[in-house]
């Protein structure tokens, strides 16, 4: 009888010294570094469980026993869920603060630039290729209601909410600057200035002219004198839908549309691009001067003239030069 007593005795120590040792184990591999050699950008899918992330975590290398990890979840960090997502797991990182990132929330932030100047079509075609970003875009902004700036978003955010973001941003900009024109200015609508503004941004992208081009087409507004403006040719030619790739002939300068600002005077009905903050700030307030004419010179900037003869002049200048440069230039 006794030595059953005993028996059992030592079974029951030789059980508890061996679930110690489990646990120690289970709890060293949570909290010890992980095998990660170096940090690791890792998506975990929506709907994942506990037992799916384990295999994920276990399989890219970021924790050693996926068993561990999953009774370690439930026991100590049952508190808080496992979130999808995109995360960066950092080298060396222990099972413990693997599931310390998942339950943050912390995403891997992902940026996209939208350069100023791209229509609102091209604005979607490249969200439409952006990795990333869900979904798809049931709005149709048109042109100048999106402001070119960079967007920050999380792997799986919905690429119509982030059209909602890019307009939502010129109005709000639009708003802020509208309220600081100048009294007595050339526009009768936030519309009229982004539209300046669009053809300002197509003209030039040095920061330093554009209160001066706008300075130009101000003052041919004020005096009746066609703007003249090459960008909206081309968009006249395009509607916005595709790029302009070509160099523009005489007869497109002849092309009926009251968007091209050779054959219908004053503004044209609505923006041609999307302009950038820069450029509206530019439009709303241009450079003070009696210039009516500027052509490009050559070297990425545009000489400007007060008169058609001094005009004619720096035309011809650019002409020679082009001349004067290598066909393969």
């Amino acid at each position: 009888m006794w030595r059953l007593i005993r028996w059992c005795v030592t079974l029951i120590v030789l059980g508890s010294i061996g679930c110690v040792t489990l646990l120690g184990y289970i709890y060293t591999q949570f909290v010890t570094p992980g095998p990660l050699a170096g940090d690791l950008v890792l998506i975990v899918p929506r709907g994942s469980g506990v037992d799916a992330i384990a295999r994920l975590l276990q399989a890219n290398g970021v924790i050693e026993d996926e068993t561990a990890f999953r009774i370690c979840v439930r026991t100590l960090g049952r508190d808080k869920p496992l979130l999808a997502g995109e995360y960066e797991f950092p080298k060396g990182a222990s099972a413990r603060e693997a599931m310390e990132i998942l339950q943050s929330g912390k995403t891997v932030v992902r940026r996209l630039t939208i350069p100023e100047g791209l229509t609102s079509q091209e604005i979607i075609d490249r969200l439409n290729k952006t990795e990333g970003l869900f979904g798809s875009i049931a709005l149709n902004p048109a042109d100048g209601e999106l402001l070119p700036e960079t967007y920050h978003f999380s792997y799986g955010d919905q690429r119509n909410d982030l059209v909602k973001r890019m307009q939502t941003a010129m109005r709000e900009t639009l708003d802020d600057l509208w309220k600081r024109k100048p009294a007595g200015g050339p526009y009768d609508s936030p519309r009229a200035l982004v539209t300046m503004a669009s053809i300002v941004e197509k003209e030039t992208a040095r920061a330093d002219e554009r209160p001066r081009v706008a300075g130009v087409f101000v003052n041919r507004l004020k005096i009746g004198m066609r703007l003249q403006s090459d960008p909206t040719v081309a968009y006249a030619l395009t509607a916005g839908k595709t790029s302009f790739e070509r160099a523009l002939t005489h007869a497109d300068l002849e092309t009926a549309s009251p968007y091209n600002t050779y054959v219908t005077a004053g503004l044209p009905p609505g923006p041609i691009a999307n302009p950038g903050r820069a450029s509206l700030e530019a439009a709303l307030k241009p450079a003070e001067s009696g210039d009516l004419y500027f052509v490009a010179d050559g070297s990425g900037g545009h000489a400007f003239a007060r008169t058609l003869a001094e005009h004619n002049q720096n035309v011809a200048r650019w002409r020679a030069l082009m001349k004067s440069r290598p066909s393969n230039e």
